[in-house]
This record gives C-alpha cells, structure tokens and sequence, in this order.
C-alpha cells in the first residue's frame, strides 16, 4: 500500500513552463496541463503570468513566475519592479535568484537587503517567495548562510537551483538545507526531479516542492500506482526540460 494519496504527490510539483523557446500555444497547453493534473503551481515566464492566471482562476493551482531570473545579477530596484508587476499580473508565488555574485563575493548584506526587498514586498501582498540559490556555483559555507538568511526574513522557502546552470538539486543539498533551515521554511528542490521515485526520495528528506517539467510522467505513474485512472490533459505533449 502506498503511503501518499494522488494530491500528496500533484501538490508538491511546481509545473515548470521557463525554457524560453515555449512558444505561447505551448505555454497555454502547459497551464492547461498543469490545471488537469491539478499541481500545487505554474512556474511560468513573466510575460505570460496574466494569462497564465487567467487560465488557472477557479482552480487550487497557483500562477508563480521568477524574479531576477536566471543569474540574479539584476539590481534590487529591478527586482522589485518585477516583484510588484508579477503581484499585479495575479502571481501568488514567486522564485527570485539570489545575488549569485554578492554571495561569492561575501557581500552579505547586499545578499539580505536584496532579498528582504522582495520578501517584504511579495508578503505585505499577501504572496510567497521561494529564494533561489543556485547551488552548483556555490560552497557549503555559502549555503548555510543563506539559509539561515532566509530564515531570519520569512522566506517561504529555500530553492536549491533555477534548473539553468551548470547543475541542480543533490540529495546533499537538500539535506544540508533542511538542515540549517529554521522549521518555517520550507525546501523546494529543482533540476533533476524527472520520474516519481526522485520525488518520493526527496519527498522523505522533508522536501516540500519540486520544480517540473515531466509533470505528466511522474503523475501519470503515481496514478498507476495507485490504480487511479489516466488523466485526460488535452492534446500535445507537456514541454521537456529539466
């Protein structure tokens, strides 16, 4: 017998829609996708986050997109830009890149300022942020304190990759994460997540999210497994990626 429900396993995939070669039918039949299967999110570029919106409204699927994406090297004020215009195009949650220069530069207090901006401003709307760390370019030493960082500010949850550089989630990091992470914030593990057994793996570290692309592989076998019947998601394909 399993032991997790169908919305156990749809409720922790954040469908990811962020290559930028989508094209917009793509991108709408992904949010198609992602209501059919009925995920915790969208993850969609910003462009497209009002329509995106639009398409889940009614549904328990969040619209979320990105913030300072994908290197973080934008400037607090253009971050808080897209922060405030991702709130008025209906975001409820939203994935922001950390300074990756100023965290290996030891910055720390740019690193803070940087994310308490976007923090503050997303929570006084009543929206989550998700803080992206881009593990792959960074030390151990770098990753505790981040976060204990994003303790300190109610970040929601801690991000170990944006699924574009040169890696993505280890079971390492996600352990090392939860672990200097105080109990409020969550762990949400992306890049590499690709069937139901990674998720289930990472699941049991206390991860609480993934981010997806092969969404409708990982829940299609769920629901074999649990002898539920297939899904009818529409016609096409769901995007690939990481």
């Amino acid at each position: 017998m399993a032991e997790y429900r169908y919305s156990d396993i749809a409720k922790m995939i954040d469908h990811s829609l962020l290559n930028p070669t989508l094209t917009d039918a793509q991108l709408e039949e992904g949010c198609r996708i992602a209501r059919a299967y009925d995920v915790a999110s969208v993850c969609i570029m910003p462009y497209y986050l009002k329509r995106c919106a639009e398409i889940l409204a009614g549904s328990t699927v969040k619209p979320s997109t990105t913030i300072g994406f994908p290197h973080g090297g934008h400037t607090t004020a253009v971050k808080l830009v897209e922060t405030k215009q991702a709130i008025a195009d209906g975001g409820e949650e939203l994935d922001m890149v950390v300074n990756i220069s100023k965290v290996l530069s030891g910055d720390w207090d740019y690193v803070r300022d940087d994310m308490r901006a976007v923090i503050d401003a997303a929570h006084d709307a009543g929206r989550k942020v998700k803080v992206i760390f881009e593990n792959c370019y960074l030390e151990r030493d770098h990753k505790i304190r981040l976060c204990e960082i994003a303790g300190e500010l109610n970040a929601d949850w801690v991000k170990t990759s944006t699924g574009y550089g040169t890696g993505g989630a280890t079971i390492e990091d996600l352990k090392l994460m939860r672990e200097h992470s105080p109990a409020h914030v969550q762990v949400k593990a992306a890049g590499g997540v690709r069937d139901l057994d990674k998720l289930l793996e990472v699941r049991a570290l206390g991860v609480t999210r993934v981010g997806a692309s092969r969404t409708v592989t990982i829940l299609d076998e769920c629901r074999k497994r649990l002898g539920l019947p297939p899904i009818e998601a529409g016609s096409g394909s769901a995007p690939t990626g990481y």
